[in-house]
């Protein structure tokens, strides 16, 4: 077997695309998936039960446990599912690719989902061209997952080629022959296989080749069957590269699982093969030749049969023994990747459904506490805008303009998906009370967006302003950073009646600071249209130091108006 640089750099760049659809998936997922999807998701996997399920209905579709834990991946990044609804699906999956296994074993059928991945692409054409944003988005959607099944394909064929050339694993045969060490051997040697051909199903056909040659009994194929849900989690991980550090723990937590499992099953190596060996002499079946490098014609034939068992039942026996402690492996991979905020700016509803049917007297409860969660992220979102302002490095002001504009498209969607809730609850049966405390959230809810806009306009000036060769003068930064100083002071009056619902909100006082920076904003205004005339700086960047502290001026407003719907709010309680 030959495997040149040319091979190398197609393992690489086969890579690279399974990586480019996951990322494209995600972030098209996030703009596409609405309430709907979201709440299709949350019904199918409210709990581990349902979750596990859809994870093997998945799977037994697309014939492939990787595609399905890539993309689990996907959803939670896109903040479609918590990292604990995900850890039931991966279970799922687990036991789902078990019926791979058994359609490869009897009737030798498998779907390959990559084979449609380029006509999904020509359908998706129209719409990657489309004026329409959703429609644009959906087509990018079906583009990524198109792309996920190409690039996993393309990995399959781009590594070494050992399934056609299965005689270089035969040296392995010395090694199977020292008891429990050659157990753990054929474990290593099982997840590096797996490893290394990307690919559980083709991992597998080799293991019933060697046994089928006599390089090995039916002990050393168990610990290779182990060894291969192992390194099939690699898949899953690769994926989560590109993902946030939610997807990145759901990535551990399926690997964690498939190692909880295989030292479950090490410790209880015999009594698992007796079960497997107990179920075959129920049906009548041969059983496989457990003495290494002695095979016979039967039971060469009954090896597939008996690693299918095996297979079925150490998935199924670990999903019932770790279904229970879904919540503390779902703890031990939080400690072991750290959430970073940087990476995890994701939508996700904290206190909300926007898929109930049925609203009561708490549903508008529900809905304050998700605002509090909106506009605590609005407050973050401006403290990052005026980091910005003292930010030259081009890249790092590039990473926190990503930032802004990804807090800005997630205000928009907890806008739209909170007022609709709110909108439904003035429309069910509920007291004048609590409707009235729904309308006034409604107005309240628009206005933390309108919040939100401002602060993204204010970035995209201070982005601009940094990229033109004449940037802002000192004076103009200090006037900029003194507007900042009177804003901070409008935001922290927020966030104090944020924290206790029962302070006091002085209504005309704060319209009367308001009015003071509108003021302090008109005679910027007054000085600038002085400095223009006099020649003291270039018209372009005048323009922007207008835009930027006329656009502090609005931004004052909605921050006033916001208090005075919270006030409002307070009295309807």
């Amino acid at each position: 077997m030959n495997y040149t640089l040319f091979d190398l750099l197609r393992l690489i760049g086969s890579l690279a695309f399974f990586l480019f659809g996951m990322k494209l998936m995600s972030e098209s997922l996030q703009k596409v998936a609405g309430d709907k999807m979201r709440n299709i998701l949350g019904a199918m996997t409210s709990n581990r039960f349902k979750g596990i399920l859809t994870g093997i209905l998945i799977t037994a579709i697309i014939q492939s446990s990787s595609a399905t834990t890539v993309m689990v991946v996907s959803f939670v990044n896109a903040g479609l599912l918590t990292l604990v609804q995900s850890i039931g699906v991966i279970m799922g999956a687990n036991i789902g690719t078990t019926v791979t296994a058994w359609l490869i074993s009897l009737l030798g059928f498998k779907i390959d989902i990559s084979a449609f991945a380029l006509p999904l692409i020509g359908l998706s054409l129209p719409l990657i061209f489309s004026k329409h944003a959703k429609r644009r988005s959906l087509g990018e959607l079906v583009v990524g997952f198109a792309m996920i099944f190409m690039g996993l394909s393309y990995l399959n064929s781009s590594v070494p080629d050992i399934n056609s050339n299965p005689d270089i694993l035969s040296f392995i045969s010395n090694y199977s022959s020292s008891g429990y060490w050659s157990i753990l051997f054929f474990l290593a040697v099982g997840t590096v296989i797996t490893l290394v051909l990307q690919s559980s199903s083709a991992a597998m056909a080799l293991t019933l080749v060697m046994c089928y040659n006599g390089w090995i009994g039916f002990d050393m194929a168990v610990a290779m069957v182990l060894g291969q849900n192992i390194g099939t989690t690699i898949t899953a991980n690769l994926a989560a590269l590109v993902a946030n550090s939610t997807a990145k723990q759901a990535a551990m937590a399926h690997l964690l699982f498939n190692v909880f499992g295989v030292i479950i099953a090490m410790i209880l190596f015999k009594p698992f093969e007796n079960l497997v060996f107990g179920t075959m002499r129920a049906f009548d079946l041969t059983l496989p030749n457990t003495l290494n490098g002695q095979t016979t014609q039967q039971a060469n034939a009954a090896m597939p049969v008996a690693l299918s068992i095996y297979h079925t039942v150490f998935n199924i026996v670990n999903t019932l023994l770790l279904i229970w402690f879904v919540t503390p492996i779902a703890k031990l991979v939080k400690l072991i990747i750290r959430s970073n905020e940087e990476d995890d700016v994701i939508f996700k509803l904290h206190y909300i459904n926007t898929g109930l049917l049925n609203f009561d007297e708490l549903s508008a409860l529900q809905a304050r506490k998700e605002i509090d969660v909106f506009m605590q992220r609005t407050k973050r979102m401006y403290k990052i805008v005026k980091d910005m302002l003292d930010e030259n490095k081009p890249k790092n002001l590039d990473k926190i303009y990503a930032r802004v504009h990804k807090y800005e498209e997630i205000a928009d969607r907890m806008d739209e998906e909170i007022a609709t809730f709110l909108t439904q609850i003035t429309r069910s049966d509920v007291s004048n009370k609590t409707a009235e405390q729904a309308s006034a959230m409604i107005k309240l809810v628009s206005r933390v967006e309108s919040i939100s806009d401002s602060c993204y306009l204010i970035a995209q000036l201070i982005s601009t302003s940094k990229s033109k060769k004449s940037a802002f003068s000192k004076d103009m930064i200090k006037n900029i950073k003194r507007m900042f100083e009177s804003l901070n002071i409008v935001f922290d009056k927020l966030e104090y009646v944020l924290e206790d619902k029962s302070a006091p909100i002085y209504i005309e006082s704060e319209r009367k600071y308001r009015d003071k920076i509108k003021d302090d904003v008109e005679q910027l205004n007054i000085e600038h249209l002085k400095a223009i005339k006099k020649g003291s700086y270039k018209y372009k960047i005048g323009i922007i130091y207008c835009d930027l502290f006329t656009e502090q001026s609005v931004l004052a407003d909605h921050c006033y108006h916001a208090l005075k719907y919270i006030d409002e709010l307070n009295g309807a309680r």
